[in-house]
């Protein structure tokens, strides 16, 4: 049996990790020993609660106001001990995060294959998003097999001379967990939410706003929270969710523009479950994130990114999301003609999402397993998009 080593610190990975971990424990060869960073701390651990995940380690690095340096300094000091007692087979990171790159150098300096899941995003400039943009590409350049969530991501590799054979298309994971808690129907705890989950089923429509990206912060991000003001007054009867980051710069920023606005609900961060729960009742989707313009078009909601470049190409050709910046009168001309003009609605609502079938988790161990000589892959995610 070989023991695999999933590395994670934040809510996006543990999402997007949480079906491997499953897929790892369902199968025979492998024993799977789950390290957590706790990068972020408790968006972590509601993630691994919904998904029954104990881990195995936990370094608990999280300090306020914290910087890079000290999450990667102290990442990887922490790892050592852990790679030099268990002696994992393979270790597997995911996505883009500081926890990722750290978990990458950890093993490959410890001589342990780096699996780099939903490699190949790139956003061709290095300060956006920052510090995503460099950590995915530091991670490939350690990674023994590089899972490529679509064939655009697969294409940048190969243009990066990553060899053809380590590269191979799974589809992304971010699906799978996104049918799994659809399934799971979560419901509000929150009264406020639950009133709002009444007023959309009566027929209100609903905007839910996420916000936090490190480049937006500033004079950008107090454009956001004046584009939502101005959006809120001149569409009294739509409702407006904002799940707020715990960064006190971001709600230093936002928050003082929503306050007093009766058709604006500002909650802390949601629980996956629930939160998943909010995109489904969902109009329209306005966000920085880069897991909900994966996870939102799956549900058939148009999505308005808040970001001049995308490292997620595949929805912006297929049509599912429009890239808008963060500028103030471009955010709120966007929005209202999504809320006001059906046909532009429908252009967007209805486009082919092109991120995954529910079956990547089952192709990454497959990949695993080859690599480490106790099985082989299965057939590549086809997404439908030209093939580089």
């Amino acid at each position: 049996m070989k023991k695999v080593m999933p590395i994670y610190g934040t809510r996006p990975e543990a999402i997007k990790m949480a079906p491997i971990v499953k897929a790892l424990d369902a199968s025979p060869d492998f024993e799977c020993v789950v390290t957590v960073t706790g990068q972020h701390r408790e968006m972590l651990d509601q993630v691994n609660e919904l998904f029954g995940i104990t881990p195995d380690f936990d370094l608990n690095i999280i300090e306020p106001r914290q910087t890079l340096n000290t999450v990667m300094a102290k990442t990887i000091a922490g790892l050592d001990a852990i790679l030099e007692s268990e002696k994992p087979d393979a270790v597997i990171v995911q996505g883009d995060t500081t926890t990722s790159t750290a978990g990458g150098i950890a093993a490959f300096y410890r001589g342990i294959p780096v699996v780099h899941a939903e490699a190949g995003l790139r956003s061709f400039d290095i300060f956006s998003p920052f510090p995503e943009e460099a950590n995915r590409k530091m991670t490939s350049q350690i990674s023994s097999l590089h899972l490529a969530p679509t064939s655009v991501s697969r294409g940048n590799l190969l243009r990066e001379a990553i060899a053809e054979d380590d590269v191979y298309v799974t589809g992304n994971t971010v699906i799978d967990a996104l049918f799994d808690v659809v399934e799971l129907a979560v419901p509000f705890t929150d009264p406020a939410l639950q009133e709002i989950a009444q007023k959309v089923a009566e027929g209100t429509q609903l905007v839910v706003i996420t916000t936090h990206r490190r480049e937006n912060q500033g004079d950008a991000m107090h454009g956001v929270g004046r584009a939502i003001k101005r959006l809120a007054e001149t569409h009294p009867d739509v409702l407006f969710l904002l799940p707020a980051h715990r960064n006190p710069v971001v709600r230093e920023a936002v928050l003082p523009y929503l306050e007093g606005l009766a058709n604006v609900t500002v909650t802390e961060p949601m629980p996956y479950g629930e939160f998943t729960h909010a995109l489904s009742l969902s109009t329209v989707v306005l966000t920085d994130s880069g897991g909900v313009q994966e996870e939102a078009p799956s549900l058939g909601k148009p999505v308005l990114v808040m970001r001049e470049n995308t490292e997620r190409p595949e929805a912006v050709e297929a049509g599912t999301v429009r890239l808008i910046g963060t500028d103030e009168e471009r955010i709120f001309n966007d929005v209202t003609e999504l809320l006001t003009d059906k046909a532009a609605y429908d252009k967007m609502a209805n486009a082919v999402n092109p991120y995954g079938d529910g079956r990547a988790a089952e192709r990454t161990v497959a990949a695993i397993a080859e690599l480490l000589g106790v099985g082989s892959r299965l057939e590549e995610f086809d997404d439908g998009l030209t093939r580089p």
